[in-house]
């Protein structure tokens, strides 16, 4: 038997067994057995998998070996997140056909992912870019539309003036495009909504019931949810001639600092402003420059605070013949409330910020509690004329009428129904979640299944015309969309008159292929969206996992999607994903040469001079700085290709190392060094586990009587397959991989000498080997192979400790004379104290300590200390 394991031979070997004997197909009726479904974040096929899947991917199938081997009916599935925008751009930059180039992607990632030796059901592979699996997405939309959870409307979008497409707020990250990069636009268009908002309270209280997700993602998800209480007030508009009765609605969740109003502000995108702008060239240059302001809140917030006044006012609710100014506001959102607000520049920084700018009254209504009488007289006054900071604290109310000495709370609860007595505003709940524009103006996407007839008006595509497949012969030749264009795709007759219609060029945003995927995977090949019974059967899946970065994008999507599906028959639960797990990413250090362009790690060579790191290009010797350590990214060049490390050391060198090296939840460094100590010990455990065999009692051998030795050996194997088990189970990797090098260590140091030491020795190896298998899987065949075994290790259920052997009966004691320790003693933990004594004054460093002395006293605390006094 070869002293050196070799991957190259040992990896394809095993993986074809394990596709021989189908090892990991998904049995579809397993009454026997509790099912499991673990799901890792399928990914984009954008060409090659990085480090970042191999992580993320090895977390994944721990679980699904581990679930396997402890009897469920595992459900492992892989798929492609095919459609977007890269494809398009590949098609612009490289002259190829979007479909040929996500396909010739999938193959290539599909080996690569292969290589890692992953447990998938291959049989349930599908493209989020099939036929088959768009068709059923567009069945599915046409339920939602007869469910009423489908609406067409006009609005204000976010306009990716790069991908020349709308992207949801979701997708607009500091102003910018979340794939481009490019600062978003915004633009009316006509686009078709998801309503996400009729799902916002339920959305919000779901959140409670996932105890098995990080707190950091439910918190992400409460605050873009965004609930408010506040109340709705209504302030009559005064100025506009052809509509003198109009008011102007604002939703408000400080209705107590009512009398501290000073003017009125609305959205740029506000009905108002629009109308005013339309025979306004000034304002709507105003406006202009608004929209080139960004629209993430973040550069709302940090942008001066710019404003058009309109000439027009507002009637305050409360004080007769008070008047406000109203202006257009660069820093009111109309996504948020109404798109309206009045401002109380005294208790909000933007309204003060303005305020100042403008000239505006600051008029302080809430006050600190420890201010009275002449203080507080001296602080309202001083806090009006100079401050440049809001008070935004607890106070009480003053300056305000009816509500002068109540505390916030009070306060606002007085406002409220005051405005409900006078019948001009309510109390009222607001979500700062608005409806999904799903519209995407681009060629790669599933086509929205209706048609446009001039007669009959929109219309969905009859069922069984579906799927609307999208044509071949399209060219790029031109921004915008080529379906738009085409000569001949997007007309078609009407299923209502059969006269001339329009298709509609408006495609699915991706993260709609992305929000149920989890559930066609129960029945990959059922005739409609999802097959009910099987559906019923796996979700939710009970472990998810993927980086946080989805927290709002993809997770809060597919909790919506997975409510729309139950309102629309396919589904009998609202919560997808019971347990979710973010891994942490993989990251790398950076080089620079002395250009300043950054360096590939596979480019340079790492040497060590006189204690110092220095580096220089592997090629021409050229120094090149090291830089920090960084998220690996091809624009930084810190990628490291799984290809050449499974090429150099073997998969399970790199799955080892990336469960090895830090908690699963945090960032992970790939060094060349960690990777070399991950295969060292692979090479060590190979030897362990092989070396010897001969010397070992055959397998399944039963337990002889047991010596001291055999029998500390036997209680390791067993404490450490306890802990591994529990490390698993509650997905501590590195904490588990930790236990098996300390079981690795206590199997390096016995001899087995007798019948007694074989039989431990090899349960010992054998637990070793079937805890490393889900992590090292190849390895773990390899080495169950070498003891003996003929059959798969995936097919060997998982080992169970013995409870007896976890409590420890014996215990280490510390052994003084005259107060200085001078040895320990192991002793049985209910070992009577003069049996403890006796052991004690036996231990030769003991008897050297006393040296002639005369024992006086020998004091014994169970369990902790025995203290010998002798002079």
């Amino acid at each position: 038997m070869s002293s050196r394991y070799n991957p190259r031979t040992s990896e394809p070997k095993w993986q074809k067994a394990w596709a021989e004997k189908a090892a990991f197909r998904t049995e579809a009726d397993s009454a026997d057995k509790p099912k499991y479904y673990v799901l890792e974040m399928f990914p984009y096929p954008s060409g090659r998998i990085h480090m970042g899947h191999v992580r993320n991917y090895t977390m994944g199938d721990v679980i699904a070996r581990y679930r396997r081997a402890r009897g469920f009916n595992v459900l492992h599935p892989m798929g492609w997140d095919a459609f977007g925008m890269p494809a398009e751009n590949a098609a612009i930059e490289k002259g190829v056909h979007p479909k040929e180039w996500t396909y010739a992607n999938i193959a290539a990632m599909r080996e690569q992912l292969k290589a890692i030796g992953l447990a998938i059901d291959w049989e349930r592979e599908f493209a989020t870019c099939d036929p088959e699996y768009y068709g059923r997405q567009q069945a599915l939309f046409l339920d939602l539309l007869d469910a009423g959870l489908v609406t067409r409307k006009k609005s204000t979008v976010n306009w990716d003036p790069v991908d020349n497409t709308v992207l949801a707020n979701e997708q607009v990250i500091d102003g910018r495009g979340w794939r481009s990069g490019a600062p978003v636009e915004r633009r009316e268009l006509v686009q078709w909504f998801l309503t996400i908002t009729d799902f916002a309270e339920d959305l919000l209280a779901g959140l409670e019931t996932l105890d098995r997700w990080p707190e950091k993602v439910r918190l992400m998800q409460k605050n873009w949810i965004g609930k408010s209480e506040g109340a709705r007030v209504f302030f009559p508009i005064e100025g506009l001639a052809d509509a003198p009765d109009e008011a102007l609605e604002i939703f408000t969740t400080r209705p107590d600092t009512l009398y501290g109003a000073s003017f009125c502000a609305v959205s740029p995108h506000h009905p108002l402003a629009q109308k005013l702008a339309a025979d306004n060239e000034e304002l709507q240059a105003f406006i202009r420059e608004c929209d080139r302001l960004g629209t993430s809140e973040e550069a709302i917030e940090t942008a001066e605070k710019m404003g058009f006044d309109t000439g027009l006012t507002a009637r305050h609710p409360f004080i007769e013949g008070r008047t406000l100014p109203v202006y257009v506001a660069n820093f009111v959102l109309m996504e948020y409330g109404t798109g309206a607000i009045f401002a109380c520049p005294a208790h909000d920084q933007r309204d003060l910020d303005f305020a100042r700018k403008y000239g505006l009254p600051v008029i302080p209504v809430v006050a600190p509690k420890d201010k009275t009488g002449a203080e507080l007289e001296s602080w309202l006054a001083d806090f009006a004329a100079k401050a440049d900071e809001a008070f935004t604290g607890d106070g009480v109310a003053v300056n305000s009428d009816f509500l002068n000495g109540l505390d916030v709370a009070a306060a606002k609860h007085a406002a409220i129904e005051k405005l409900e007595g006078l019948k001009i505003g309510e109390g009222t709940v607001n979500y700062r979640l608005r409806d999904w524009g799903v519209s995407r103006q681009r060629y790669w996407g599933c086509p929205i299944p209706v048609i446009h007839c001039d007669e009959c008006g929109t219309l969905p595509v009859p069922k069984d015309r579906l799927p609307v497949t999208l044509p071949d012969d399209v060219t790029f030749d031109v921004p915008g969309n080529p379906l738009d264009r085409h000569p001949t795709w997007k007309h078609v007759d009407c299923p209502a008159c059969g006269k001339p219609a329009r298709r509609e060029t408006d495609t699915f945003d991706t993260f709609v292929d992305s929000s149920w995927y989890f559930a066609r995977f129960t029945s990959p090949h059922a005739d409609g969206p999802v097959d009910k019974a099987a559906a019923e059967h796996w979700l939710p899946v009970d472990q998810y996992i993927g980086g946080i970065e989805h927290a709002i994008l993809h997770l809060l999507y597919s909790r919506f999607f997975t409510r729309a599906m139950q309102k629309a028959g396919h589904l009998d639960l609202a919560e997808p994903f019971a347990g979710l797990f973010t891994q942490g990413m993989v990251n790398h250090e950076t080089y620079r040469d002395a250009d300043g362009k950054w360096v590939a790690p596979s480019e340079v060579v790492l040497d060590n001079v006189d204690g110092k790191r220095i580096a220089k290009h592997a090629e021409t010797g050229a120094p090149v700085s090291i830089g920090s350590v960084e998220k690996m990214s091809k624009s930084k060049k810190n990628t490291v290709d799984p290809t050449d490390i499974i090429d150099q050391y073997g998969a399970d060198t790199a799955r080892w190392f990336m469960l090895s090296d830090s908690p699963p939840e945090r960032d992970v460094q790939w060094t060349d060094a960690g990777a070399e100590g991950a295969w060292r010990f692979t090479q060590r455990f190979w030897r362990l586990a092989s070396e010897g065999v001969d010397e070992l009692c055959p397998a399944g051998s039963p337990m002889p009587d047991l010596d001291d030795e055999a029998l500390a050996l036997h209680r390791a194997a067993h404490q450490a397959l306890a802990s591994i088990t529990e490390d698993i189970e509650h997905l501590r990797f590195n904490r588990a991989v930790a236990r098996i090098y300390e079981l690795a260590n206590a199997i390096s140091g016995f001899k087995a000498q007798n019948d007694a030491g074989k039989w431990a020795r090899r349960e010992a190896l054998e637990f070793m080997v079937l805890c490393t298998a889900p992590m090292m899987p190849h390895l773990a065949e390899e080495c169950w192979s070498a003891l003996g075994h003929d059959g798969l290790i995936v097919e060997t259920p998982w080992p169970v400790a013995d409870p007896a052997l976890l409590v420890d009966d014996r215990v280490t004691v510390a052994v003084q004379v005259n107060g200085k320790r001078r040895d320990e003693l192991t002793v049985a933990r209910d070992a009577a104290k003069e049996d403890v004594e006796r052991a004690a004054l036996a231990l030769e460093k003991v008897e050297r300590a006393i040296d002639g002395k005369t024992v006086r006293k020998v004091i014994v605390v169970p369990g902790k200390i025995v203290n010998i006094v002798a002079n």
